[in-house]
This record gives C-alpha cells, structure tokens and sequence, in this order.
C-alpha cells in the first residue's frame, strides 16, 4: 500500500458507512414499529424520523430497489427476508454498543444518543472487543436500547 491509500482508507470506510446508515436506520425502524403496531406505515416512519412523507417515500423506493423492503401506495410497509436481516444485524450492533458505553459509565440518555451514530461506524474488531467488555445482554437493556 502506498502512503497515500493509508491515508484515505479510513474516509473511504467512512463514506461507505454513511451510504448505509439511512438503510439501516430504516429497516430497523420499520422492524421496531412492526413489532410494536403489527404495521408500519409511511406515516409512522415520517413521525419516527421527523421528515416528510416525501422524503419517506423517496428512501423506501431505494429500499424496495435495493430490495429491503416492499411496498404498495396505501400499503403497510414490508421488510423482505434481506431486510430482516439487516434489522437485526443493526439491532445488534446498536445494543452491543449501548451496552459498552453503559459499562464505561456513560448514561442511558447519553448511551442511547451515542450509540446511534457509533452503530453505524464500527469495525468488526472493534464491536467484539466492545461486547467482551460490555458483557451478555440482559432483556431490559435489549429493549432501553430499542430507539
């Protein structure tokens, strides 16, 4: 590698994660609304986000395209099988940082904020090494962790 690629590898990582932070942030909204109203709705993720029906509509249909999602106008929104997947795989890493910044003494209101955005930028490495310290999830801290 040259000198160069080490010094832009980290903002290439970094683009690459803002690309699917919205993704995610959506899928496991629609995951956690399901579960709590059996449906989700575009109304709902507008309320959930703070942003238009517009601004909803514009990201489910790269969700749909990107294949998270189906949807229909007037229709519940769905998330696919690769959807869930991916739900549950930021649903993880959310909690697992949660957890972590509890551990080190950060408040649950700070911890919930944090872990939103960390979430998203978290190696691998890094996100195990924070689940050997923050220790196994219990129940509650699960659901305090759910946005």
């Amino acid at each position: 590698m040259t000198e160069n690629s080490h010094q832009t590898a980290p903002h290439r990582r970094t683009r690459l994660d803002h690309s699917t932070e919205t993704a995610e942030d959506y899928v496991e909204a629609i995951a956690n609304i399901t579960a709590s109203q059996e449906k989700c709705r575009v109304t709902d993720l507008a309320r959930n986000f703070g942003v238009s029906h517009v601004t909803v509509n514009r990201i489910l249909a790269r969700l749909q395209s990107e294949g998270f999602v189906t949807t229909e106008p007037y229709r519940p929104v769905v998330l696919t099988t690769k959807g869930q997947r991916l739900a549950r795989e930021s649903s993880r890493r959310h909690d697992i940082v949660y957890r972590f910044l509890l551990s080190i003494g950060i408040d649950e209101r700070t911890a919930s904020i944090d872990a939103e955005g960390i979430e998203h930028h978290v190696s691998r490495k890094t996100l195990e090494r924070f689940e050997e310290l923050a220790g196994p999830s219990t129940p509650t801290e699960s659901k305090s962790a759910n946005r």
